[in-house]
């Protein structure tokens, strides 16, 4: 692949609703290049993009994949995005890297939820927009309405570039608006305009150029005094409204039968900014905030944006170099871990194929291989110059589950494997939780979770069972009581003797555990003081009533005796612990369960069956905000009445429903509830 210089450069993701086109549209990019010679289809699994395992069987993309398209002496950096909303992490990275967004649009089922939630991702980063039409090709296709149902979902210039000529199965080509040619085929040969096209492209090129010179002074006086602006002067137009987010330019493609492509890749050659157009980017520096230049004098600048664990490969580390150069076998300094990393052969991502190269200028997209310290969000840079770049940011997950390894050698291979797959999607965390002793691996919805777990299975070979966590519920006291226990042990040697007095008191929520000693005059001497706390702490970590751990008490140990030869460390710590649970089962001992914070933003015809759902859930709404025809509730909830809650909700609001959740608080669980699990929890140690 030959070398591209900065202002050859087009960084473009493609965003859209699941199953719109996006992986066809590429695949038809890269046949109408040469890159490939033959069209690949997603239901047979052929995709260049497209060739996870998971993803030829679920015939869905799962994660970003780069495609380089080579087209009129530029290089477009093609980044293929999933629709599915359970996999937002691969779009923000794909955002994050991009200077345009390809949003494509159905022509049969126009805005879907999916398009919102990636323009308003689009939105977060300022990025410049193309909006395409595809599948004109499809039964009902409907150019006019669709562009309507545009303008109603977003505020946005949309100004239609192209027109499409015939739609259904007589699809056949676009109308080029500014060029005023007809370019028909999958070749795209160039046509005169159709006559009946004729008066609705005048009337259509029209609107193009008036937003083309609204953005420039020299050519809104020009076009205002009458004159005819030239095709370079349209061009210079639009492109400077395209970068300034005053036009979404609409184009119109078939991917699969791959009408359009070529005229797309025209318009995005001509019309999409470079790195260079985008300007500097600000980063972290030795002294303080510094703006880095797209430019090979700056200083190196390059940002991970995601990380591939393959068990062949090893782990290949996706990067857009911001300032500077990267080359092939040099050594650059990561500035989060402090760590130095030495860069084997940089490659240019197809899909899987890794297309060696000695250099990446500013602008350009590339990976290298089995890189030690490096995650995604690090920046790499010169060791001298250390600078770090904003990094993705990921939402918080919403679904977790246990998990449990099959055999004794999945065990060994768990907690290494966890870590792998969320190195790759850091959308997915996993962590041990002390209090239920279980595994959890979270994600952005069931399907996520379970696609982590197959690629567990068929990547790295290790299996593992799923279910529902169990709620870290919490045990407490809500009075003050005392007492005491003797422990007295005699057997043919050295017995075990020592006596406790407790008394223990309710703690606020949060206080965690106090240990107080008010034994006076020697009745226990003051050695034994750490034994019983030990035994008293044993019994907190395995819980009195339901095997939860025990917070917000305070301990206080204000009499006992002992014996000269049979009082022992041992002895004390059984006291400690017996006297312990005695007196916790006197003081009014409750359950608490942990309470989330959780905000819900869902379109306003929703708000009350969503309202209604959280009754039956035990949440209190704390309050509720309209903003732009969407209603945002927070409410507080317990996690055991939330833990499906992304499937309840995406089935309540037809998928158009978001909410985010954090831990609040523990408070106390109702009496009746609190029954049913102190039952289970007995009946589980007897089966054990």
């Amino acid at each position: 692949m030959k070398e591209y210089t900065t202002d050859q450069i087009r960084n473009i993701v493609l965003l859209g609703h699941g199953s719109s086109g996006k992986t066809s549209l590429v695949e038809a990019m890269l046949y109408a290049s040469g890159a490939i010679n033959r069209l690949g289809k997603v239901e047979d699994g052929t995709t260049v993009t497209d060739f996870d395992e998971e993803e030829i069987r679920r015939h869905i993309s799962l994660s970003l994949a780069l495609a380089p398209v080579e087209w009129g002496g530029c290089k477009l950096n093609v980044i293929d995005t999933p629709g599915y909303t359970d996999f937002i992490g691969e779009v923000i990275s794909g955002v994050l890297v991009a200077d345009l967004a390809l949003v494509l649009v159905d022509s049969v089922s126009g805005v879907e939820v999916g398009t919102e939630v990636v323009w308003a991702e689009a939105d977060k980063k300022n990025l410049p927009r193309f909006v395409v039409i595809n599948k004109m090709n499809r039964e009902n296709a409907n150019f006019e309405q669709t562009l309507e149902k545009l303008r109603e979902a977003f505020d946005g210039n949309f100004v239609p570039l192209q027109l499409p000529i015939g739609a259904a199965e007589g699809f056949t080509g676009v109308v080029d608006l500014v060029r005023m040619k007809a370019i028909v085929g999958s070749e795209g040969k160039e046509e005169d305009i159709p006559a009946d096209l004729v008066d609705q492209a005048e009337e259509a090129r029209v609107a193009l150029v008036e937003a083309a010179a609204e953005g420039d002074d020299e050519l809104i006086l020009k076009y205002l005094e009458g004159e005819e602006l030239t095709e370079e002067e349209i061009q210079r137009g639009l492109r400077d409204a395209i970068l300034k987010r005053t036009v979404v330019p609409v184009l119109v493609t078939a991917a699969t039968a791959n009408i359009g492509t070529r005229p797309l890749l025209d318009a995005l050659v001509a019309f999409a900014p470079s790195p260079a157009d985008r300007g500097p980017v600000k980063a972290e520096g030795p002294a303080g905030e510094e703006e880095i230049e797209p430019v090979e004098t700056a200083p190196l600048a390059a940002l991970v944006f995601k990380t591939a664990a393959d068990p062949y490969v090893g782990k290949l580390t996706y990067f857009r170099v911001y300032g500077g150069m990267m080359e092939s076998d040099t050594r650059v300094w990561n500035s989060r871990a402090e760590a130095e990393e030495r860069l084997g052969t940089l490659y240019v991502m197809r899909g899987k194929e890794q297309i060696p190269v000695e250099r990446l200028r500013p602008g350009d997209i590339g990976a290298v291989a089995k890189l030690t310290h490096t995650v995604t969000g690090d920046t790499l840079c010169h060791r001298d110059h250390p600078v770090r770049l904003p990094g993705p940011e990921f939402p918080s997950p919403l679904f977790a589950v246990a998990v449990r390894p099959k055999s004794k050698a999945d065990q060994a291979k768990m907690g290494p494997t966890l870590t792998r797959i969320c190195e790759e999607d850091p959308t997915l965390r996993w962590r041990q939780e002390p209090s239920t002793k279980e595994t959890i691996l979270e994600g952005m919805g069931e399907a996520h979770v379970e696609i982590a777990v197959k690629r567990m299975e068929n990547r790295f070979g290790v299996a593992v069972e799923t279910s529902t966590p169990k709620v870290p519920y919490r045990e407490t006291i809500t009075k003050v009581n005392a007492d005491q226990y003797r422990h007295k042990k005699q057997t043919g040697g050295a017995g075990q003797f020592a006596e406790v007095h407790l008394r223990l008191e309710p703690l606020p929520r949060g206080a965690g555990f106090e240990y107080e000693w008010e034994v006076f005059g020697g009745a226990i001497s003051s050695s034994f003081q750490p034994s019983i706390e030990k035994g008293i702490k044993q019994v907190m970590e395995q819980g009195v009533i339901a095997g939860y751990p025990v917070v917000d008490v305070k301990a206080v140990v204000y009499d006992g005796k002992e014996h000269p030869v049979d009082s022992k460390d041992i002895a004390f710590q059984i006291a400690g612990r017996e006297a312990f649970k005695k007196v916790m089962l006197g003081a009014g001992p409750v359950l608490l369960e942990p309470i989330y914070k959780v905000t819900i933003t869902v379109p306003e015809e929703y708000t009350g069956d969503v309202m209604g759902d959280l009754n039956t859930k035990r949440a209190r709404v704390l309050g509720m905000e309209q903003r732009g025809g969407k209603s945002i509730i927070t409410a507080l909830a317990p996690l055991a009445e939330m833990q499906h809650y992304v499937s309840d909700l995406r089935s309540i609001t037809q998928g158009r429903g978001l909410f985010s959740m954090e831990f609040d608080h523990y408070e106390e669980v109702p009496p009746h509830l609190a029954e049913k699990i102190i039952a289970e929890a007995k009946k589980e140690r007897e089966e054990k």
